[in-house]
C-alpha cells in the first residue's frame, strides 16, 4: 500500500504507510479475508510498511528476508518452491506481501507475460492459481484487484 517517500531515520525498511495506504491496506485485507482459505501461509517482507499491510488482514504471518525490497524473483520463487520445471501444482495457498520490482518479475516469470504487462500497482492483489491440464502445469490469473475497485478510494 502507499507509503511515505522517506522515513525520519532515512532507512527504507522503516518507511510507514500514509493515511491513504492504511485505507488501501484495510480495504484489500477485507476483500482477501472473505476469499482466502483459512490455511493460507502468509509471508511478509521485513519492511515496516509491509508489516502494516499484513497486520490489516488480522491473521498470523511470518517475516522473510527473501521478500525484502532488494530481493529478486529467483529468491522469492525459491522461498515458495515454485519453479519453472514444476509438473504438479503446489497444494498450499501462499500470500506474499512485498515490493516492486520483484513482485512483477515473479508474476512475469510464472505467467510468461511480457514485462510491460506486469506493472503491479501499490496495494493491488494478483491472485494466481496453478493447475495441471493435459499433463502440463498451467498458471492462471485468477484475479487482479486494487483498492479503487474494492471500495472506491478518492
Amino acid at each position: 500500500a502507499e507509503a511515505e517517500e522517506t522515513s525520519a531515520s532515512g532507512d527504507d525498511l522503516s518507511r510507514v504507510l500514509t493515511p491513504r495506504g492504511e485505507k488501501e491496506a484495510a480495504r484489500m485485507a477485507a476483500w482477501l479475508d472473505r476469499r482466502l482459505p483459512d490455511v493460507t501461509r502468509i509471508l511478509c517482507s521485513p519492511a515496516r510498511r509491509t508489516e502494516q499491510t499484513a497486520l490489516a488482514l488480522q491473521r498470523k504471518f511470518k517475516f522473510r528476508e527473501e521478500l525484502g525490497p532488494q530481493s529478486n524473483a529467483e529468491a522469492v520463487l525459491d522461498l515458495v518452491k515454485w519453479h519453472a520445471d514444476m509438473t504438479v501444482p503446489p497444494k498450499q495457498s501462499i500470500l506474499l506481501v512485498g515490493h516492486q520490482p520483484w513482485m512483477g518479475d515473479v508474476i512475469m516469470s510464472l505467467t510468461k507475460l511480457p514485462s510491460s504487462a506486469c506493472a503491479v500497482r501499490k496495494a493491488s492483489v494478483w491472485w494466481l492459481r496453478a493447475r495441471e491440464r493435459n499433463q502440463q502445469l498451467q498458471i492462471l490469473i485468477h484475479a487482479v484487484i486494487n483498492p479503487e475497485i474494492v471500495g472506491g478510494l478518492q
